[in-house]
């Protein structure tokens, strides 16, 4: 299973944001040039990380984003399944018997089941806080991110 941009850049931009997270909104302009990634690119990630709920988003001069839960209880697996979709290295591992027209022949799905389910336990037993806590010291000092107002 190759990860896509998306699933990189989403998962770097959320422990940014994660190590930044002072309860004031982080903009986009900050994690992107901490992270060194488009600005543009970067909102079409916020935008799907929103709408799985794991971010939430602040207009305004002041505004950005902030974790929509603590890091604690976001895992990098819902973070790269609100960017990639199915983590699945194969169609078949996540299919049910009625979905797979071989499957009562098919011996390799016990492999791809194998793999899948060692891919989602891994991911799904990292939190972001975990990954927060291995940036050293001195690269968790908070963004340049104001208080957001509500209109």
């Amino acid at each position: 299973m190759k990860m896509s941009t998306k699933g990189r850049y989403g998962l770097r931009a959320m422990i940014d944001l994660a190590a930044h997270e002072d309860g004031q909104p982080t903009s986009l302009a900050v994690i992107a040039r901490s992270e060194e990634l488009s600005e543009r690119y970067l909102e079409q990630l916020m935008t799907k990380l929103r709408k799985a709920g794991l971010v939430t988003s602040c207009r305004g001069s002041s505004g950005g984003y902030s974790l929509a839960k603590e890091a604690d209880q976001i895992s990098v697996g819902d973070i790269l399944r609100a960017l990639e979709g199915d983590l699945s290295p194969v169609e078949c591992s996540a299919a049910t018997e009625a979905d797979c027209e071989n499957s009562q022949v098919c011996v390799a799905k016990y492999v791809w089941q194998k793999i899948n389910d060692s891919i989602n336990e891994a991911v799904d037993g990292i939190s972001l806080a975990e990954l927060v806590a291995k940036i050293p010291d001195g690269e968790k000092n908070p963004g340049t991110a104001r208080a957001c107002q509500s209109s």
